[in-house]
């Protein structure tokens, strides 16, 4: 079950995702808000999967909202302005729905959080699934010994192999577990597959890999 709340200052638009949702039976709308800062506190003690998220709002406006959630969380924004979607993808949004939108669109965006949910891994199942131009690859974290950005592709450096893949690094960082850390903004190290920290650098195997003054308080 996919779990979301809706923040939205337009009572008609709240309306048309409570009756939209109602038809999704794997998506379970907890609350609606027409106050941000009140989504924003509901959220914060009774965290959700995903956010249908307005951008213009009087308060504040759902760019800057989604800027204070935290990495896991979805966003889908719902906005009757399509000049916020460059903003809103630049901040990784799951979707962007433009009003008025259909059940169809809705559901095709609530299909894709469930989709990115599932393809989560917890700290215990050990992997997760990595999109590459071959397919999807299955991806165990213990071999994995650190990932680095170059562009808008990140290449994983496993035991035996490299593996490429189209993503972010905040997309990369949701689908690792904890023991992956940053030690650049192009670098995220696997810390138990660390064999020596130097002053700017870590050693992987034969690899090594710089430290930046602004992640160091990592290590």
């Amino acid at each position: 079950m996919l779990t979301a709340i809706a923040i939205d200052d337009e009572h008609m638009a709240l309306e048309v995702i409570k009756s939209h949702a109602a038809k999704v039976p794997f998506l379970e709308l907890e609350a609606v808000f027409s106050d941000a800062i009140r989504g924003f506190d509901y959220h914060k003690t009774q965290p959700v999967d995903l956010i249908f998220l307005d951008i213009n709002m009087p308060d504040i406006s759902g760019i800057d909202l989604a800027g204070m959630l935290q990495a896991e969380t979805m966003v889908v924004f719902t906005t009757a302005y399509s000049a916020y979607a460059v903003k809103g993808f630049e901040l990784n949004a799951l979707d962007y729905l433009l009003k008025p939108f259909s059940l169809s669109r809705f559901l095709q965006a609530c299909q894709k959080a469930r989709d990115w949910k599932e393809l989560q891994p917890t700290e215990t199942n050990g992997h997760a699934f990595i999109k590459t131009s071959e397919g999807q690859i299955k991806v165990n974290f213990s071999d994995l010994l650190f990932c680095e950005a170059t562009g808008n592709y990140v290449t994983l450096y496993l035991e035996g192999e490299n593996v490429i893949t189209r993503m972010t690094f905040k997309e990369l960082e949701k689908l690792l577990p904890s023991f992956f850390i940053r030690t650049h903004r192009s670098f995220l190290v696997n810390k138990n597959r660390i064999e020596k920290i130097e002053k700017h650098q870590v050693q992987i195997r034969e690899h090594r890999i710089p430290i930046s003054q602004s992640y160091s308080g990592l290590l």
